[in-house]
C-alpha cells in the first residue's frame, strides 16, 4: 500500500506490503484496542527506533489504519522531536564529543541536544490531562513549533530515537509507557535514507554526508546498541518489508 504524508515539512511516500500490514501491523492495533479498553483510560505507547528507520511515517500509517477500522480504537500519533532545543540555544552552547568541546549544533539530533526534562514533564502530564497540547518539529524553520498538535484520542503513540536509550535519565521514560515497539534496521539502508532526507532539507550532497557520518550515524549506532527491549521487537529491510525479530541476548 503506497502512502504519502508530510512529516516535520519534508513530503514522504512510504509503502507498505499487504504482508506487513495484515501479518504486523493490524495485529498490533487489536493489542493496543484491547489493552486500552482493559485498562479504562489514556494509554501511551513508545515507538522508538534509529534516525532514518521510518519511525515518524509508520506512526502516522499506524493512524491512518486505526481511523478507517470501526473496531480499532483511533490512535494519535506523536512524536519526541518537538522537544529538540531551540537553534539559538544550540548555537550558543557547547558539549564534549570524543574530547572535544564542540558546539551543539554540529551534532543535532544527539541526546544532549533535546530538552530531557521538559519532555519526561509534558508526557507526565499528557498520561494525566483529558486534552492537551504538544509540539511539533519542523526541518524547514528548524525549530519545534509549540502547541502544534492537540492530544485527546485515548491511545497515544509517541514515536523517538531516545524513548528507550538505557542511559541516565533516559531509561526512566520506559516506566511511564503502557506498552513499547522497536524498530531495527542496516546500518547502511539507515545512513542511505538520511542522507536523502538532509538533502531533501536543502543541503548539498557533500554537506548531507559530512553530517550524516559525523552526527547521524553516532546516532544510529547509539539506538542500535544501547536500547532496551521493547514488548514488540520489528526489524525493516530495505525493500520496506517489516519482520519480527527476537528480544536482544536471547536466541
Amino acid at each position: 500500500m503506497n502512502y504519502s504524508v508530510n512529516i516535520n515539512g519534508i513530503d514522504v511516500d512510504a509503502n507498505y506490503s499487504e504482508k506487513s500490514i495484515n501479518d504486523i501491523f493490524y495485529p498490533l492495533l487489536k493489542r493496543l484496542t484491547a489493552l486500552q479498553k482493559e485498562k479504562n483510560r489514556r494509554i501511551l505507547v513508545f515507538l522508538a527506533a534509529p534516525p532514518g528507520a521510518g519511525k515518524s511515517t509508520l506512526a502516522s500509517f499506524l493512524q491512518k489504519l486505526s481511523e478507517e477500522d470501526e473496531e480499532i480504537t483511533d490512535i494519535q500519533a506523536i512524536g519526541m522531536d518537538g522537544f529538540h532545543r531551540r537553534q539559538e540555544y544550540l548555537t550558543s552552547h557547547t558539549t564534549l564529543r570524543d574530547g572535544k568541546e564542540i558546539l551543539m549544533v554540529d551534532i543535532k539530533g544527539a541526546p544532549v541536544t533535546f530538552d530531557l526534562e521538559l519532555l519526561n514533564e509534558r508526557i507526565k502530564k499528557l498520561i494525566n490531562t483529558e486534552t492537551i497540547g504538544w509540539p511539533s518539529y519542523d526541518r524547514h524553520l528548524h525549530n519545534p513549533v509549540e502547541d502544534a498538535i492537540t492530544i485527546s484520542r485515548d491511545i497515544v503513540l509517541l514515536e523517538g530515537n531516545y524513548l528507550l536509550l538505557n542511559e541516565d535519565g533516559w531509561s526512566e521514560l520506559k516506566e511511564l509507557s503502557d506498552y513499547t515497539i522497536f524498530i531495527g534496521a542496516d546500518e547502511e539502508l539507515l545512513r542511505n535514507r538520511l542522507i536523502d532526507r538532509k538533502m531533501k532539507s536543502g543541503n548539498t550532497r557533500d554537506k548531507a554526508e559530512h553530517f550524516v557520518d559525523y552526527s547521524d550515524m553516532a546516532n544510529v549506532r547509539l539506538c542500535l546498541n544501547k536500547s532496551m527491549n521493547a514488548d514488540l521487537m520489528l526489524q525493516v529491510a530495505e525493500n520496506g518489508e517489516y519482520t519480527l525479530r527476537l528480544p536482544k541476548n536471547k536466541k
